[in-house]
């Protein structure tokens, strides 16, 4: 039997299998419903959930929340930033509606036990062994975000990106990246041909609700690609009043590129049945800053529409999410006049082309929507199904998705119609869990996932990679148990992955002189770019975890986990232009699959005045893949394409060593006034004796580590209203990034980066009407960089897009944004 039969095979008896408990478990159902309100007034976005189980919700504007269950005894949940955690007892009756309205109290502690949905089943997140941090809607809101990455990254201390302009972020946590960290829409993992630098997270900023973020190996319940942790960002569900059509219409300016977003969402719920769909539209031109004003070749247009059809029953619930992404981008290249530091622009391909002769790009085309021809497009299609039904006081969860990534690059000056690089990704995804009841107080879940994937060249003149095909599947079980103060842990999983394509031709086009895909036909005897390749990678994942309650405030938790990662696809086989990165990729066939142990420990306390959070990691990994620039035998960097260098895939060993802190003071004699502050730390050194030897202290650190980050933040929100004001707040954050000089230094791949700081301000409100003050409106402002400071992040990989050794200013590269001013708007209706 094939793969695709097999995936289709398994697909089938997941659904008949969640069809047959779904008549078993309809006949019963119970309701609990009440509303939430603090001093008074309702509150929105209290987290609602059902202890130990994933049934959960947030309240409406009206601080209203319903949920449906099976009958029995649970444990309800409420908890929202910035206010205590209510647990209360409530049982539930077949076809009754049970009552439980609750009044919240303000507190000292930011961090609450909030329910989230990372791990193996739903679990308050004080109760993980594993670092987990969640990021709520309104902590999104609160900060200018280019892309969604962007807003994770502000909110989560050990996670960055390496940035290719303010729409383009790829994620690190920990100093680990691309394919070693997992990111998810609602529990989906993203496959976009994410090896690549030059494009982002294809996911709609504006839909996501919830970001948890998981810190360290999480390949237990995943499986490959998430060694260094987990990024899943959950949509809204509708949760308004009952029989009623709600949304919400959007709209964000900002100054520095000209931002302009709008996004419209639409929700109805009826019955347990429940609809959304939205739509966004983001386009912006090119940004600036002080040194080298509009940075040509960073515009772009995108658009996203999802919608959602789902429905909440006794025995569980089912949603159908369809989404699609488009976006242009364009793709700077970092060429200039040698005198006067002005961008020019590409006219000519190949031979005629010449850096010193390319004109200057006028002032208009930089201040403009338009996008220029050199640019690529990426589409992105998304259906995905959720599914959970209950078993008894069991539960299994199912998952089945189906996603396309179309990328284009166009970077033919003198044929602009056509693609430079043109590849089509379709993954077929399943995941099915099973929680199964309580068996002497052990809490045990049993997993099998993977994915089937098919990648196709299409009509392109450059061809990194080959057409290949791509099977996983990987089972897992993971265990805890409670021992009156000490949780504990512990899982194992099996993966394996087969990889492979046939011999893969190209050729040139007589018509139009530029590389085609070919075949053995008409290769005239030539050996194929890509020979036909075969291998399967396997890889045992583990982890052990405990936490223990020191006291009611203070609480220990540690983990060791070993994480496994096949290589991707670039990584073995490459062996071409990737236009848009300007980097020649060659892979290595005989790369065996990387393996991490990682150890944590953590101590977290909850005092009446503040919240204090640090932890401490240490990760070796055996086979770490990286990239080295190909030197000849005359020790002179290799060119195979002109005006592009080359990189070989290397494997070796490497530890990664860190610690992050938080450290929030919420004085409850000064009732609104917050204090955050956060540090995050990793180094990154390379292992390999080998390269050590050869090289030296230039080969010492890993590349694409994060230098020593601080953010620290005063905010103050008002308790009382100010007539139609509410939740008035005013806020300052300085964010400071040290000096970087461990750094892969290695055929110049990275230099040093200088630290610097930057200060945003803050101010935001919102603006309520009617007798019952309903919400009208909330309004965020925020002002970033206030200094207009010219600086260089560690993680720009524009900062190497440089075509001379030295420059008239003394500068090199070209340097983040610079002020910006940002304001956005939120209408509920």
């Amino acid at each position: 039997m094939n793969k695709p039969s097999t995936l289709r095979l398994i697909l089938a008896l997941t659904f008949s299998l969640l069809l047959g408990f779904s008549f078993e478990a309809a006949a019963q159902t119970g309701t609990v419903q009440g509303r939430v309100t603090a001093a008074g007034r309702p509150l929105e976005l209290v987290s609602v959930a059902l202890v130990g189980t994933s049934t959960g919700t947030n309240t409406n504007r009206a601080g209203e929340y319903a949920l449906r269950a099976a009958p029995g005894t649970y444990e309800l949940v409420f908890s929202f930033l910035g206010y205590t955690t209510r647990k209360v007892t409530t049982t539930i009756r077949p076809d009754q509606v049970t009552t439980v309205n609750i009044v919240l109290q303000t507190t000292a502690t930011s961090l609450q036990e909030v329910v989230v949905t990372g791990v193996s089943r739903a679990t308050e997140l004080r109760k993980s062994p594993v670092p987990v941090a969640v990021l709520n809607r309104r902590e999104i809101n609160l900060n200018n975000n280019g892309n969604i990455i962007d807003a994770a990254v502000k909110g989560v201390p050990g996670l960055n990106a390496v940035t290719t302009g303010p729409n383009i972020s790829k994620p690190f946590i920990r100093g680990l990246g691309y394919n070693r960290v997992l990111t998810l829409y609602n529990g989906l993992r993203q496959e976009g041909q994410q090896w690549g630098d030059e494009h982002g997270i294809e996911i709609d900023q504006y839909d996501i609700d919830r970001i948890e973020v998981v810190k360290g190996p999480a390949s237990l319940i995943y499986g490959s690609d998430a060694v260094a942790g987990v990024i899943n960002m959950l949509p809204r569900l509708p949760n308004g009043r009952a029989g009623k059509l709600q949304g919400e219409a959007l709209t964000e300016y900002q100054t520095n590129n000209n931002l302009i977003g709008t996004s419209l969402g639409l929700n109805y719920n009826q019955r347990g049945w429940q609809f959304a769909t939205r739509g966004s539209y983001r386009l912006a031109q090119a940004y600036r800053n002080a040194l080298d004003g509009r940075v040509y070749g960073t515009a772009y247009r995108e658009l996203n529409l999802t919608t959602m059809a789902g429905l909440e029953k006794a025995w569980g619930s089912s949603h159908l999410y369809a989404t699609l992404y488009n976006n242009l981008q364009e793709i700077p290249d970092g060429s200039r006049d040698s005198l006067t530091r002005r961008f020019t622009r590409q006219i000519f391909d190949g031979s005629q082309d010449n850096i010193k002769n390319r004109p200057v790009v006028p002032s208009n085309e930089l201040a403009t929507y338009r996008i220029n021809p050199l640019h690529q497009h990426i589409q992105h299609y998304r259906l995905l199904n959720r599914t959970r039904v209950r078993v008894g006081t069991g539960e299994i969860n199912a998952l089945v998705g189906v996603q396309q990534n179309l990328r284009r690059e166009y970077n033919h000056p003198t044929a602009p119609q056509q693609a430079g690089l043109s590849v089509a990704l379709t993954t077929y995804n399943y995941d099915v869990r099973y929680a199964a009841p309580a068996w002497q107080e052990i809490e045990a879940t049993l997993g099998l996932n993977g994915m089937y994937q098919d990648n196709t060249n299409r009509d392109a003149t450059d061809f990194p990679i080959p057409d290949y095909t791509l099977f996983d599947v990987g089972g897992y079980v993971f265990l805890k148990r409670s021992f009156g103060k000490l949780d504990l842990s512990s899982g194992l999983r099996y993966d394996t992955r087969t990889l492979q394509w046939p011999d893969f031709f190209v050729e040139t086009n007589p018509a139009t002189g530029f590389a085609r895909k070919g075949s053995a036909t008409t290769a005239g005897g030539l050996p194929p770019q890509f020979a036909a390749f075969r291998t399967r990678y396997r890889g045992l994942s583990a982890s052990v975890g405990a936490l223990y309650n020191l006291s009611d405030k203070l609480l220990l938790r540690a983990n060791v986990a070993r994480g496994y990662r096949a290589p991707n696809i670039t990584e073995v086989g490459s062996n071409g232009l990737d236009p848009g990165a300007h980097i020649v990729y060659l892979g290595n066939r005989s790369f065996r699959p990387e393996f991490s142990l990682q150890e944590d420990i953590g101590l977290s306390a909850y005092l009446r005045d503040a919240e204090v959070s640090v932890s401490v990691f240490n990760n070796h990994i055996e086979n770490y893949i990286y990239q080295a620039r190909l030197n000849g035998p005359d020790g002179q960097p290799v060119v195979i394409v002109p005006g592009n260098v080359t990189y070989q895939y290397q494997q070796g060993r490497a530890q990664l060593y860190g610690a992050e802190a938080t450290v929030n003071l919420h004085p409850q004699g000064v009732p609104g006034l917050e204090l955050n502050n956060s540090l995050s730390y990793v180094t990154g050194l390379n292992k390999e004796p080998a390269l050590l030897e050869a090289n030296g202290a230039a080969a010492k650190y890993l590349p694409f580590i994060p230098p020593l980050r601080t953010r620290s933040e005063v905010r103050f929100t008002s308790a009382q209203a100010v007539g139609a004001l509410t939740q008035c707040y005013v806020r300052a954050v300085l964010d400071y990034n040290a000096a970087q000089s461990r750094f892969y230094a290695l055929d110049n791949t990275e230099t040093r980066t200088a630290g610097y700081a930057l200060l945003g301000l803050g101010a935001g409100t919102t603006l309520t009407a009617g007798p019952q003050q309903r919400e009208w409106c909330q309004l965020f402002v925020q002002l970033d960089n206030v200094f207009n400071t010219s600086y260089q992040s560690h993680l720009n990989r524009l900062k190497y897009f440089e075509y001379y050794t030295a420059s008239p200013n003394g500068r090199s590269g070209i340097y983040n944004m610079g002020r910006n001013l940002s304001v956005k708007v939120t209408v509920p209706f």
